[in-house]
C-alpha cells in the first residue's frame, strides 16, 4: 500500500516535472521565433530607410539642377524672350 502511494507520488512528480520542462521548451521556442521575427522587421525597416535616403539624395541633386543659374538664364532667354538689362535700364535704389 505504501509502495502504491509512493509510486503515485513519483508519477505525479514526474508528470509535473515533464509539464514544466515542456512548458519551458515551448516558451524558449516562442522567444526564439519572436527574436527572428523582430530581426526580419529590423532588416525590412533598414532597407526602407536606405531606399528613402537614396531617394532623398536623388531629389536634392534634381533640386540643385533645376535651380541652377545657367538653366534659369537659358529658360529666360529661350522660352520667355528676356534679355540681360543694360546699364541704362538699371535703377539703383540707395
Amino acid at each position: 500500500m505504501k509502495e502504491d502511494i509512493h509510486n503515485i507520488k513519483n508519477v505525479r512528480t514526474w508528470i509535473i516535472l515533464m509539464f514544466i520542462f515542456i512548458s519551458l521548451l515551448l516558451f524558449y521556442t516562442w522567444c526564439r521565433v519572436q527574436c527572428v521575427q523582430v530581426g526580419y522587421e529590423i532588416s525590412k525597416a533598414a532597407n526602407i530607410y536606405q531606399k528613402r535616403v537614396t531617394r532623398h539624395n536623388n531629389l536634392e541633386i534634381e533640386h540643385a539642377r533645376l535651380k541652377s543659374p545657367e538653366r534659369i538664364t537659358r529658360i529666360a532667354k529661350d522660352k520667355l524672350g528676356l534679355i540681360m538689362p543694360t546699364a541704362k535700364q538699371m535703377i539703383i535704389i540707395p
